[in-house]
């Protein structure tokens, strides 16, 4: 049965649309913060808003009022995610709504961290504000994945970008692999990029490529405004090198400071850290290393979005274990040939071993296709 729609709902749907377009805002510099938006309204008037930029710096609400001024008393405000009831960095923005004399709250979600979860909500009914939960919730969950998973599961949102032609295939047999899509679909990998709080890869890619994985200004495709946000927050490079192939005057450990996990004896590393990079030793009991516990490690870390650009090997046994949440492929119009390199070392033997895939986005991207897919839930789960 369908609820029928008021003129008050209506408005509530369009205001906290903009409060989420502010919130889009920081999809490249909020982390490990949340990305937020808030918008205040009086007499059918915006006369607020704001969104939060970067962690330790005043959060949305905080921006919203000081615009506001005397004219939030009374006002209603719109806020993408619940307010925080804590002090972190900053004081409770719950607080500065009560003391600004705001009349009514809405906000498209609950915080999932056990810091707020329905505290801030709480602070403001008992304080005579009107609330109102759950507006535009399923487009405030879709803006911050990596932060409600790494909340509610202690793992981080994992996306695997691939690059392929179109008979699925990512590398000449030579490893050549520069470049297999155009200058549009590299621009949005810069995008993913700047917008993960980590992206990993392997020693494979490393030393084939000379792969440094870093985020290029001058390809961003943003404004001024948002590309320095991004450049003042830039992804933590992990690279997977289980034997300490990498050497470390390679070009991707010249490039900055990076994380490497590796199986080999934590006596190395002195030497990684004097060199200006961090060494964290994770084996599991196959000789390899323990994707999952670093997974863990990295959300214990404040990780909430890990893009992984590595080749067959390393995105195959992310994949395999069930540990990648998105795929990001991206579809180049040429034939590369039988004997370049596949998208996954994934070896399945029968059709009912194969891995069932939602698409839930498919686009050009200049000459390129991009297809945004995700695995379907097993049976029960």
């Amino acid at each position: 049965m369908s609820v029928p729609l008021t003129e008050q709902t209506v408005l509530d749907a369009h205001y906290m649309a903009h409060a989420l377009e502010l919130a889009r805002k920081g999809i490249y510099s909020t982390h490990p913060n949340p990305r937020v938006g808030c918008v205040i309204v009086r007499d059918g008037q915006i006369v607020g808003e704001g969104w939060h930029a970067r962690a330790g710096e005043p959060h949305a609400e905080v921006h919203a009022l000081r615009q506001a001024g005397d004219k939030a008393k009374g006002a209603t405000a719109y806020v993408t995610l619940e307010p925080c009831s804590h002090h972190g960095r900053t004081p409770p923005c719950a607080d500065a709504l009560v003391n600004a004399g705001v009349g009514r709250v809405v906000a498209a979600m609950q915080d999932p961290n056990p810091d707020v979860a329905g505290r801030g909500l709480l602070r403001l009914m008992n304080a005579g504000i009107g609330v109102q939960c759950g507006v535009l919730e399923d487009e405030a969950r879709a803006l911050n994945k990596g932060f409600l998973k790494r909340m509610t599961k202690g793992l981080p949102y994992v996306r695997v970008k691939l690059a392929m032609s179109l008979d699925g295939r990512t590398a000449m047999a030579s490893g050549e692999s520069q470049w297999i899509t155009g200058p549009e679909a590299r621009s949005a990998v810069q995008r993913l990029r700047a917008q993960s709080s980590v992206v990993l890869t392997g020693a494979d890619t490393v030393l084939t490529d000379k792969a440094r994985l870093t985020v290029r200004p001058d390809e961003l495709g943003l404004n001024a405004e948002l590309t320095a946000l991004a450049m003042t927050r830039p992804p933590l490079r992990v690279l997977i090198d289980g034997r300490l192939r990498v050497p470390l005057d390679a070009p991707f450990f010249q490039a900055d400071h990076a994380l490497v996990v590796t199986c080999a004896a934590a006596s190395a590393r002195e030497r990684y850290h004097d060199a200006g990079h961090d060494l964290l030793a994770l084996a599991a009991s196959d000789g390899h290393v323990d994707l999952r516990k670093l997974l863990v490690e990295l959300a214990a870390r404040g990780t909430n979005d890990v893009l992984i650009e590595a080749g067959p090997r390393l995105a195959g046994a992310f994949t395999r274990l069930g540990l990648v949440d998105e795929f990001q492929i991206f579809i180049a119009g040429k034939f590369m040939g039988s004997s370049a390199r596949p998208l996954l070392d994934l070896p399945l033997a029968q059709m009912s071993e194969a891995l069932e895939l939602k698409i839930v986005e498919m686009r050009a991207v200049g000459n390129d296709w991009r297809v945004i897919a995700v695995p379907k839930p097993l049976p029960g789960v």
